[in-house]
């Protein structure tokens, strides 16, 4: 019988010389843990980050398999689920979520040693596991290098159409009239996520919700985190994109690209050259899905649990 993961809270600073904050502002940062090990200082921990509207119950499915080996975090990013909203939406980046990894990281070691570490990161966390992983600057600053890297249909280049088509709907319709409103508008703008049964997608839907008065409800995320992308120029875009390339060619961790076969925003030939550059990752491609397989379909899962707890 597996076990409830259990809501764990991390504080992260915001560094007073950057345009993220004033000086000595912190948040909390909500997260998820799994461990089904027997063990509560299991040595091996993964952690799962979500895609930039998502939260850290995605991964349920994945995270209840992992946790019968490992201990399994799975956070929801600042903004999102239950962690705090940030006073100035400009933070809203991959630096700062960076910066907030390393305090969720030291705070699980600090509880229990973490001895081998792995990541699996969709979308916008398979950025902020390039973040960890690729620069040199942060390894002293992990509590162990990051040994297996699962990056879910993300890589350092990322299509113009994809973003143009996530940026028309982040921050645009936060209330509904009721769950079953709410569950079907979400699943029309998710249909790149592939086929899933009714229960399998309100299961995914319902920890997006909160409710509100009247019966409706809301989404569980800040809007203002589409202000970053929509401030985005084409020169910042591709300066960025410049940036990730570099971070990836340093990546010392066995690396794992996930793609779906029909998506908008990892190209075939952008996962092409990840397995020819940097830690030359492996590539799995899933028929009949778009951005982003959630890891919930046995062939997902089976590759991701293949990936990090195979012989």
């Amino acid at each position: 019988m597996y076990q409830d993961p259990r809501l764990q809270y991390v504080t992260c600073a915001v560094a007073g010389n950057t345009d993220t904050g004033r000086q000595g502002a912190t948040h909390r940062m909500a997260y998820w843990e799994w461990n089904d090990t027997g063990d509560l200082h299991h040595p091996h921990v993964i952690v799962c980050a979500h895609g930039l509207t998502r939260q850290g119950r995605d991964f349920d499915v994945l995270a209840r398999q992992l946790s019968l080996q490992a201990r399994v975090i799975c956070p929801d990013v600042v903004g999102r689920g239950y962690s705090d909203w940030l006073e100035d939406p400009a933070g809203y980046q991959v630096p700062l979520y960076v910066a907030d990894m390393l305090a969720l990281l030291q705070q699980v070691h600090g509880a229990a040693p973490i001895g081998k570490l792995d990541w699996v990161g969709t979308s916008m966390g398979g950025l902020i596991g390039i973040g960890l992983a690729g620069e040199p600057s942060i390894r002293p600053l992990m509590p162990a290098p990051i040994r297996r890297l699962v990056l879910n249909d993300v890589g350092p280049t990322i299509e113009a159409s994809a973003l143009a088509r996530i940026g028309s709907y982040v921050g645009q319709h936060m209330l509904y009239g009721s769950e079953q409103e709410a569950v079907a508008s979400m699943g029309q703008l998710s249909k790149g996520f592939g086929p899933h049964s009714d229960e399998e997608w309100l299961a995914l839907s319902r920890p997006m919700l909160r409710p509100e008065a009247g019966g409706s409800v809301r989404l569980h995320y800040d809007p203002a985190i589409a202000q970053p992308m929509q401030a985005m120029t084409p020169e910042m875009a591709a300066a960025g994109e410049q940036l990730l390339w570099r971070l990836y060619d340093q990546i010392e961790a066995v690396t794992l690209v996930l793609r779906g076969a029909d998506s908008d925003l990892l190209s075939a030939k952008t996962a092409q050259s990840m397995a020819e550059r940097g830690p030359k990752a492996r590539v799995v491609e899933f028929p009949g899905v778009g951005h982003a397989p959630t890891l919930v379909s046995f062939d997902q899962t089976a590759a991701v649990l293949a990936f990090l707890c195979g012989a």
